[in-house]
């Protein structure tokens, strides 16, 4: 599909822990968004049919832009599907991420497939705020802090 970023890592951690991370408004501040940025999540109503909304602020220019969506499918441990909409009609459409975690012997096989990517979004630089994204998201989950 045109527009559509995938991405697949294994990350060392249950996939119980990486799917709590994709729903609790802290732990999205601070994974979600790219070196560089800041966010600020709105709104987050983990549920099937709940809203998200958050802004991400560049800490270079102060600018930022925000954008919301509806989760369309929760499996604890296993799937997220959500949808995301940016609030600047200048980045239109909605686009569509799906989550599948698998465990395996290390942890956690995950793949993250972004469908409907505005056309304006180098798919690239869409590819590599994902790689960041990701890069933080296994330094939040993997240590294993039992105190």
């Amino acid at each position: 599909m045109p527009n559509t970023v995938r991405l697949h890592r294994v990350i060392a951690a249950k996939p119980e822990k990486v799917y709590r991370a994709f729903l609790e408004p802290d732990a999205v501040a601070s994974w979600l968004p790219p070196y560089g940025y800041l966010c600020t999540v709105h709104e987050l109503d983990a549920k099937v049919g709940g809203m998200h909304r958050m802004s991400f602020r560049n800490f270079t220019t102060g600018n930022s832009h925000s954008f919301g969506g509806e989760y369309k499918e929760l499996v604890p441990g296993e799937r997220l599907v959500y949808t995301d909409r940016f609030d600047d009609p200048n980045l239109p459409g909605e686009m569509k991420v799906t989550v599948v975690l698998k465990a395996v012997s290390v942890g956690t096989e995950m793949s993250v497939v972004q469908d409907g990517v505005p056309e304006v979004i180098p798919l690239e630089a869409c590819y590599l705020g994902w790689q960041d994204s990701l890069q933080k998201l296994a330094k939040l989950v993997e240590p294993e802090i039992n105190q």
